[in-house]
């Protein structure tokens, strides 16, 4: 039975899997704020950092993915630092980020996320990108669907059209190539350039803050398959940087360089 948005066994409905699955991104992220401003990091194997916040967080999310979808494997970013991931192999799964942008956890600012995404066919059809300390929770399952919910309530976001004063470019706060970004920046319009941690950076686009998000080093998958469906379903794409689409699933879960974008490609 393939995930769809139609009626039917409500575990395969993404809008009742949203529903469900936001109130567990946004208690994971409550879990994070517990430890925010007196986190104490330690080093995995691959030398990124990893605090107390991230097993929290994944704990939660681990044991309601387990209760809502038992027959759905679940590839986490701390669990996969520990042993064998489940085989996902034509199947659909869950990818989950319990805290993305560890470094901006520590550092303070506000800018982390919790990601949950639902991959099919090496797509994104489902996530939720949560960011706690700024109060901020995004959602989409399919074009059309893409909200945020803050302080104002929850409301619909989607992509913009480029600005005639030229491309509001994101960047990474704590990651970056600044010549293979001057390089790609060269033949176009240019109006402003943002940083941002973690997956806010798509986020900003899908509510059209922002234009265009470059990334040239490496990320995993559970960095940005969350904002990737929430950016999806504002009306933007992400793609590979020679184009083509970016797909999920790879064996060893790592991205090479892609663009994300809005409206205006």
């Amino acid at each position: 039975m393939s995930v769809s948005a139609s009626p039917g066994p409500p575990l395969f409905d993404l809008a009742y899997l949203l529903a469900a699955i936001r109130p567990v991104a946004e208690d994971a992220g409550a879990a994070t704020l517990r430890y925010y401003g007196h986190a104490v990091a330690s080093l995995k194997t691959d030398g990124s950092p990893v605090t107390a916040a991230d097993q929290a967080a994944e704990d939660i999310i681990q044991a309601a993915l387990a209760d809502l979808t038992p027959e759905i494997p679940v590839i986490a970013e701390e669990a996969m630092a520990k042993g064998p991931a489940p085989e996902v192999a034509g199947r659909r799964f869950w990818l989950v980020d319990p805290l993305d942008g560890t470094r901006e956890f520590l550092s303070g600012n506000g800018e982390f996320t919790v990601n949950i995404a639902l991959i099919e066919d090496g797509r994104p059809i489902l996530g939720v990108v949560v960011a706690p300390a700024l109060g901020q929770s995004y959602g989409g399952y399919g074009p059309g669907t893409a909200t945020l919910a803050d302080a104002d309530g929850e409301r619909p976001i989607q992509v913009r059209p480029v600005p005639p004063e030229g491309e509001t470019v994101m960047g990474s706060r704590s990651h970056g190539d600044p010549a293979a970004m001057e390089r790609f920046l060269a033949d176009r319009k240019v109006a402003a350039f943002r940083a941002a941690g973690s997956s806010l950076k798509l986020c900003l686009i899908a509510r059209g803050e922002a234009d265009v998000y470059p990334r040239f080093g490496p990320t995993m998958e559970w960095d940005i398959a969350a904002g990737h469906a929430v950016l999806a379903a504002a009306g933007g794409r992400v793609l590979k940087l020679e184009g083509g689409p970016f797909l999920y699933g790879k064996p060893d879960y790592r991205n090479g360089p892609f663009i994300a974008s809005g409206s205006g490609g």
